[in-house]
């Protein structure tokens, strides 16, 4: 896979990240922001009105009946995210909350959330949605 196709499908599966939790309530706030330790991919504030960080992770596959033969799909979109990058992303997700106090209702404080999305060459996609997560 090139780089470019690379690049398309994170921008499709985080396109479909941002749908995906502007349905189900979530405020959206940025998107894509750098620091020097990386990038949250997602800033929303989700439904209870905590600060979430969210990392997306996509995978395109063939067919989703490669995903019921787990034998045929070696990686998943969760298996990307490294516990180097959650350090990063935790580190980028306590300074901007330490930056942006005006995000944290009632001393709610923030999480961080992952969203994993499977692709396939039809461009169907699956969504899972993990809240909270720790590594």
């Amino acid at each position: 896979m090139n780089k470019n196709n690379h690049i398309n499908i994170g921008k499709l599966g985080e396109n479909i990240a941002c749908a995906y939790l502007s349905k189900n309530g979530y405020k959206l706030v940025e998107r894509n922001v750098n620091m020097k330790w990386g990038e949250i991919d997602i800033i929303a504030i989700n439904t209870e009105k905590i600060l979430t960080f969210i990392e997306v992770k996509t995978i395109k596959i063939k067919t989703f009946a490669d995903v019921d033969n787990s034998a045929k799909l070696c990686i998943s979109p969760e298996n990307n995210l490294t516990k180097s990058k959650f350090i990063k992303l935790q580190k980028c997700a306590q300074y901007y909350a330490n930056n942006h106090p005006n995000f944290i209702y009632k001393d709610k404080g923030y999480e961080i959330d992952l969203i994993a999305i499977l692709i396939n060459e039809k461009e169907n996609y699956k969504v899972n949605y993990y809240e909270n997560i720790f590594i």
